[in-house]
């Protein structure tokens, strides 16, 4: 783990897909190829590898230089909001602060008790859906997703956690398939990144699917028509929680009358704005967004 963290650093490698340092991450594929668990008792620290051991953990931290490519893509797992999540290069790594307000079960924004129906917009590997499920277990939720390869993951991802009953896989362009659905709770983690940016982004970054990423020039392409479309789809009570990232001020300036409250978080993070179906509904329609019987016809991919 310590040379592999020192060769890191001295790569110049990016650690952004579910660790921050180079040692978390030597030690997740160090951990990986030896088939142990990431909370390691300390003892086992004193143990000696097998030559065949010492090759596997070589050649894994060896493709994380060479290849760039993020660890949770070498060992095809990674962790959300306590859960071990399946991931492939069909899905982005989930790393979203939303986790934190799941675990919180979004109070004290929401009565955790009155949430019956849950909608995660762009799903991806299935990772919020999942968290909020295990979060709220007497609602059910819908993940959905443009992709068919995410969906495929994410079904996995249900499958694993024994969940099939309550959550369910959809396939939709947004709300595009949802017409008459109402939810006391939308979580959306869309693309938001604006084309210069996605232009400078870090080597790892290309191994995601870019339509997880990428939303046209200024980053706003689909957050536009989430913003569009949720008051259609909240209960009376319900929130929308939209994770826009790098297009935090972009967001703010696209639409200035609307009262966002912008999330803190106590583990890092930003970039997460809430809006209530009453905030929405009193600014119905929003300047800056198509209305919602436009949404079907406005291209912008999702994962």
């Amino acid at each position: 783990m310590r040379w592999g963290a020192s060769r890191f650093e001295a790569a110049g490698l990016v650690f952004a897909h579910g660790t921050d340092n180079a040692l978390d991450e030597a030690a997740a594929l160090v951990l990986h190829a030896l088939a142990l668990p990431q909370e390691l008792p300390a003892h086992f620290y004193q143990a000696r590898l097998t030559p065949e051991e010492k090759d596997a953990v070589m050649d894994l931290l060896e493709r994380r230089i060479a290849e760039r490519r993020p660890a949770a893509y070498l060992t095809g797992r990674t962790w959300f909001a306590g859960l071990e999540i399946l991931v492939d290069e069909r899905v982005l790594i989930p790393r979203s602060p939303i986790a934190e307000l799941i675990e919180a079960r979004f109070e004290p924004w929401i009565d955790p008790l009155r949430v019956g129906a849950i909608l995660d917009l762009c799903t991806g590997s299935g990772c919020i859906a999942l968290a909020c499920a295990r979060a709220f277990p007497q609602a059910t939720v819908d993940a959905t997703d443009i992709s068919p390869g995410a969906l495929e993951v994410a079904a996995r991802n249900v499958e694993a956690h024994g969940l099939g009953e309550r959550v369910r896989i959809l396939r939709s362009d947004l709300f595009r398939a949802l017409a008459g659905r109402r939810y006391d709770l939308i979580v959306s983690n869309p693309p938001y990144v604006a084309e210069r940016e996605l232009a400078g982004l870090a080597p790892e970054f290309r191994y995601e699917p870019q339509i997880g990423l990428a939303a046209g020039r200024d980053g706003l392409a689909c957050v536009s028509r989430i913003l569009a479309g949720a008051g259609e789809h909240l209960g009376e009570h319900g929130i929308l929680v939209l994770e826009v990232g790098s297009a935090e001020d972009a967001v703010s300036r696209a639409w200035p009358s609307l009262p966002f409250t912008w999330l803190d978080f106590q583990r890092g993070g930003s970039g997460v704005l809430l809006l209530t179906a009453r905030e929405l509904a009193a600014a119905a329609p929003l300047p800056g967004t198509l209305p919602a019987r436009e949404l079907g016809r406005v291209g912008g991919g999702t994962a």
